[in-house]
């Protein structure tokens, strides 16, 4: 993790549990987590596995 990225989280209001909670969504299109998806919203799958439904935006369920 960049320093960066280390400050914006520490300075931000969000606990560690919110972020967790919020990367862990799962989107009602393919079923991955939000992890998963890029910062487009589109899916790159899962464990080394593409996503193969299509999936071009998070749609949390």
């Amino acid at each position: 993790m960049t320093e960066i990225t280390k400050s914006k989280i520490e300075n931000s209001e969000l606990s560690t549990k919110e972020l967790i909670a919020h990367f862990r969504e799962k989107c009602k299109i393919c079923g991955h987590h939000r992890i998963m998806h890029d910062e487009n919203g589109k899916c790159e799958g899962v464990m080394n596995k593409p996503c193969n439904s299509g999936c071009d935006l998070f749609s949390s369920e």
